[in-house]
């Protein structure tokens, strides 16, 4: 069945129109951005670019080292270490859940400014002025994928690598349920500009640094279980990030760990942050709505993957979010 629905090329067709409409843009993704977020802010760059728009990129959070092959990477300011000192009232936001998502970025929009919301997440609220959300695609590159076939825009090889690298993050190498035809369709036309997509593999999801292998000793050494063996968590500390010399981009795919053992329904990643607040990752086997649980805190998500934010001190917070997924389970 396609996903280009009427109704959906519409939406498109609308994000179109305000991405020509106006001259001087800033485009931004939630903070601590990961590989889709990245890759979606690089390829609204390029295709604004490309329409002839000034652009300015700005996320709150460090930017991921392993990403530093896609083009124009080193254009993207980090919010949390400079301000560029002037406000901005044409917005697009790319793979925020919802509005909070964007962080202290927010700071720097108009009163009254326009937004365009391009967005994959199903709690996605439609925040925006104009919005294009699609729940069922795999990441918010597919959709910009989608956006920019409809353009008309030939695709250069440096958009199509950040596209790649969107669809291979988001999917976790295409294993994901998310990985429908479409998506696989989209990456054959990929390869076929010359993306190197097993290169790309090898680099995002096979490679391994030793911090990263530090941490991960670290977390796998406190992974728990309920009595019944549904519910898997490991946590990490400050002090295992400033000891190993890990960045956040190191935890990746450690919440896997936990839920891919056999018999486990939702696995969970706990990590206290600098500010004292304690992250929550959380990763569903298929049977439980990880987004429902997230949302009771005040985050959100996906189905399968989602996370939030809790207050309060690290042996509560497990306690507090495991207690709820215990009882969901029921």
């Amino acid at each position: 069945m396609t996903v280009l629905t009427k109704e959906y090329l519409a939406e498109l067709d609308n994000a179109l129109a305000f991405l020509r409409e106006g001259d001087d843009f800033l485009v931004v993704s939630h903070v601590q951005p990961d590989g889709d977020a990245i890759s979606s802010t690089l390829i609204m760059n390029w295709l604004l670019t490309k329409l002839g728009k000034r652009v300015t990129m700005i996320n709150e959070g460090n930017f991921p080292a392993r990403l530093a092959y896609l083009e124009n990477s080193e254009q993207i300011i980090d919010y949390s270490l400079t301000n560029p000192g002037r406000t901005y009232d044409r917005i697009v936001t790319v793979d925020c859940a919802d509005f909070r998502r964007i962080g202290r970025v927010s700071e720097l929009f108009e009163q009254g400014r326009d937004l365009l919301n391009i967005d994959h997440h199903p709690t996605n609220d439609g925040f925006g002025t104009v919005n294009l959300i699609r729940s069922n695609a795999a990441a918010t590159a597919e959709i910009l994928f989608d956006l920019i076939e409809r353009s008309g825009i030939p695709l250069e090889l440096n958009a199509a690598t950040a596209v790649y690298t969107g669809l291979l993050t988001d999917t976790g190498g295409f294993r994901y349920s998310s990985t429908s035809p479409h998506v696989m369709r989209i990456a054959s036309k990929l390869l076929e500009t010359g993306v190197k997509g097993f290169e790309l593999a090898d680099h995002l999801l096979e490679k391994m640094t030793m911090p990263q292998l530090q941490v991960l000793q670290r977390g796998l050494s406190r992974l728990t279980f309920t009595e019944d063996g549904r519910v898997g968590w490991l946590y990490i500390e400050p002090s295992d990030m400033a000891e190993t010399g890990a960045a956040p981009e190191d935890l990746e795919g450690l919440v896997n760990y936990a839920r891919n053992i056999d018999g486990v329904e939702c696995g969970m990643l706990f990590k206290v942050t600098a500010e004292g607040d304690v992250k929550v990752s959380l990763r569903s086997a298929g049977r439980l709505d990880v987004a429902a649980v997230a949302q009771l805190y005040g985050g959100g998500g996906h189905v399968r993957a989602a996370g939030c934010r809790v207050h309060g001190p690290l042996a509560e917070a497990m306690a507090a979010v495991v207690d709820t997924v215990r009882k969901a389970l029921d």
